[in-house]
């Protein structure tokens, strides 16, 4: 009897592990690094880290789109690029010297954001057309799209007069965005970038979990066959899918180029990497049709405190690219064995 009782107990422990892993391992980080240097439970330094992980958390929440379909998106990055430069070269200061567009007048800013914001948009809706239509594998779909897209930013960033030039003098109300917060105080205020990432990710999680789209997302992801057998249009999905994570990437793009105060066209370079493997430490399956929006939150938080606190602690960069990739490699094994046993 008691060997049937201690049974249950492990199973449970272990169930529970299993599915809080990802946040035990962002916890035992913490305590980790606070263990060696106390100063890392700062406020201070939870607000940079924030601030740091806005951004990512966008871009990876596109991603986990795709993901959780069964795709993947490596063009996610160079559309956050692009989208940097094209906000970035319309909202310069009047007075600045080097000016993208020497003769545009003041723009409200809202417009070139939401141009750059549609230009995701309509990037993403092209990876959906050919994934969905011509039957593109996404992989490769989307490394076209990578390769295509930097060599459009690339040539719009060369243009007369800039030429290359790094995109500077940003106007005040746009920068705003990046770096101004709610509250006084540099310690205890919110930046207004980290409240537009909790946005984000509450209207995420909302169209996760309860709209059509979202079910029919896991549906494809699960098991595309049946999903187009239970009557799901598959393509029609795939393309809206491919093109709210286009839009998710260049908000980013937009909220980058406030943040940092400037673009180029190398912006956003990786980026899509390290969307996809947040994605996937915080528990989107590579196999489709598993993911949750604290999960993602949780993974980019996870590669946000191995990149801060480790250099906070003196960690050479090059043992980070280690533990990441273990911790990586790690989360797809766990996930591929939980994938088997469920087969």
């Amino acid at each position: 009897m008691s060997t049937k009782a201690e049974t249950v107990k492990s199973n449970n422990v272990s169930g529970f592990i299993t599915k809080y892993a990802i946040y035990i391992v962002l916890v035992v980080l913490v305590i980790g690094i606070a263990i060696y240097d106390p100063r890392f439970l700062s406020v201070s330094i939870l607000r940079d880290i924030l601030l740091q992980s806005s951004t990512r958390v966008i871009i990876a929440l596109g991603a986990a789109f795709i993901l959780i379909t069964g795709g993947t998106d490596l063009s996610a990055g160079r559309i956050v690029g692009l989208t940097a430069v094209i906000s970035a070269s319309m909202l310069q200061t009047q007075d600045y010297g080097r000016r993208f567009f020497p003769d545009l007048p003041h723009l409200p800013m809202f417009i070139p954001i939401v141009i750059a914001v549609v230009v995701g948009l309509l990037i993403g809706l092209i990876n959906g057309l050919v994934v969905a239509k011509l039957k593109v594998p996404p992989f490769i779909a989307t490394l076209g799209t990578m390769v295509a897209v930097y060599g459009a930013n690339s040539l719009y960033f060369d243009m007369k007069p800039n030429q290359s030039q790094p995109i500077g003098g940003l106007r005040p109300d746009f920068s705003k965005l990046g770096t101004g917060a709610i509250g006084s105080g540099a310690t205890y205020s919110i930046p207004y970038i980290v409240i537009f990432a909790l946005i984000v990710a509450i209207i995420v999680w909302v169209v996760f979990n309860k709209t059509k789209l979202g079910k029919y997302m896991y549906a494809i992801g699960g098991n595309i066959h049946a999903a187009i057998v239970s009557g799901i249009n598959v393509n029609k999905y795939l393309i809206y899918i491919y093109a709210i994570a286009g839009a998710l990437y260049g908000l980013a793009g937009v909220l980058e180029a406030a943040r940092t105060g400037g673009a180029t066209n190398n912006y956003g370079n990786m980026y899509e990497l390290d969307a996809i493997a947040a994605c996937v430490v915080g528990g989107v399956s590579t196999s489709g049709g598993i993911g949750t929006v604290p999960g993602v939150l949780a993974g980019v938080l996870i590669f946000s405190v191995i990149n801060y606190g480790l250099t906070f602690i003196g960690i050479s960069p090059y043992w980070q690219l280690i533990i990441k990739g273990v911790i990586i490699v790690a989360a797809v094994a766990f996930d591929m064995r939980k994938y088997m046993n469920s087969k």
